[in-house]
């Protein structure tokens, strides 16, 4: 009987933002030290513990101090990749881990299997084989059935296949057998979308009827916390966009007890969360509309996840000043505003308009439009339209050409 740690979905290095990728890190080293502080037998995790093949160097230093800290509580950490650890080569940070001792990649395919054979004449062993499966690279014909070995270790037998760009691994799924362990608890480590989890996503998913059957389905992918049965889903370490720090608040994991026969959900609460939805309609009075929004709140050491909505009938966009309204909850200390505006738009304007003479369509259009939207950035559109007239100088290259443009706007919007 064990006492074990689900986690998936890390995505260390996701977030561009750095608060929020220092908050995404700190939600992992949280959950790293409750599985040292409750003595587990052993740590999953099941895909994307980076976002990327190749998260940048201050990540993976961070990271490794982590699984250090795992070793030397002599916990072991079993995982897969992910469809964000994926690689088209098949080689990941994932096998620098494995490689320095901190974790097992528990994905092994047995030899002859047609997804642990590659070039004529190579060598290679069966755990590696099982990584380059991570490529999707086989040759002949697709097989019949893939034969997954386990990694044991106690009583526990761990079967794991990757997670694959576009949900590849699922016509793998519906092939997988296993190599049987008898009298061993079973678990199988996926990195997919199961159809009981998936409700109307207009997505493949491997049917849960179709995989083999075993003790305990360790999931990743999903962003959610979700079970059915004994398949679990544990939700992301920290949630990776907006609308997930809207839905979700927090990250968190699973500790499964095989004695008792129960799991336990284990909230990783970091930051509060305090969301503002406001819908505007006028830009130029979009400013102090939401920073009194903002003072009614109590936001201090919080994020504040700002949702700007509406169709703008008078002004543009850039009339809402977003700096000052940061600046703003900065002064209330906020930890951060994370800000979304992708349902805000500018009412369409129909445009009547005789042209007498062409060459002045466009200043009489300007002047029309500015009339009825007056908009500070009114008065930069014939800089822009005229900085847009600029020709190409022989023998200079379209990125070169394109690169002059973009800066020539930029200085006319002060950027």
């Amino acid at each position: 009987m064990v006492k074990f740690a689900h986690m998936a979905d890390v995505h260390l290095g996701g977030w561009k933002q750095k608060p929020l990728q220092d908050l995404n890190f700190q939600s992992f080293r949280k959950a790293v030290d409750i599985c040292i502080k409750k003595k587990l037998d052993f740590v999953l995790i099941a895909g994307d513990l980076f976002d990327s093949a190749y998260p940048p160097i201050e990540i993976l230093k961070e990271t490794f101090k982590e699984f250090r800290n795992l070793k030397e509580a002599k916990i072991p950490c079993f995982i897969i990749a992910g469809s964000h650890d994926y690689s088209v080569s098949g080689k990941t940070f994932l096998d620098v881990l494995e490689n320095a001792g901190f974790c097992k990649n528990v994905v092994n395919i047995e030899e002859g299997s047609p997804e642990s054979s590659f070039e004529e004449g190579s060598a290679e062993s069966p755990a590696l084989a099982g990584s380059r499966a991570l490529s999707g690279v086989s040759l002949g014909e697709a097989p019949e059935k893939i034969i997954l070995n386990p990694v044991l270790y106690g009583g526990v037998a761990i079967y794991g296949y990757p997670g694959k760009k576009s949900g590849l691994e699922i016509p793998d799924l519906r092939k997988i057998k296993l190599n049987d362990s008898p009298g061993m608890f079973k678990i199988f480590m996926l990195h997919t979308t199961i159809d009981k989890a998936k409700g109307t996503l207009p997505i493949d998913s491997i049917e849960t009827d179709l995989l083999p059957e075993v003790d305990y389905y360790a999931l990743g992918h999903m962003h959610m916390d979700f079970q059915y049965k004994n398949f679990i889903y544990p939700g992301p370490i920290f949630p990776n966009n907006f609308q997930e720090l809207e839905d979700l608040k927090s990250g968190s994991f699973y500790i499964i007890d095989t004695e008792r026969g129960n799991s336990e959900k284990i909230d990783l609460k970091i930051k509060d969360v305090v969301p503002i939805n406001i819908e505007i309609n006028d830009a130029l009075t979009a400013t102090e509309l939401i920073i009194s929004e903002i003072d009614k709140q109590e936001i201090e050491d919080k994020i504040v996840l700002l949702r700007v909505h509406g169709e703008i009938e008078r002004g543009n966009n850039s009339d809402v000043k977003f700096l000052q309204i940061e600046e703003f909850a900065k002064s209330k200390n906020a930890y951060f505003v994370l800000r979304n505006t992708h349902d805000l738009k500018i009412k369409e304007v129909e445009l009547d308009i005789e042209v007498k003479d062409i060459e002045n369509v466009e200043e009489d259009t300007v002047k029309l439009y500015s009339d009825k939207n007056p908009s500070e950035f009114n008065l930069l559109i014939p800089q822009l339209i005229n900085s847009f007239s600029i020709e190409r100088q022989e023998g200079e290259t379209i990125d070169s050409f394109n690169s002059h443009l973009i800066e020539e706007a930029k200085k006319i919007l002060k950027f």
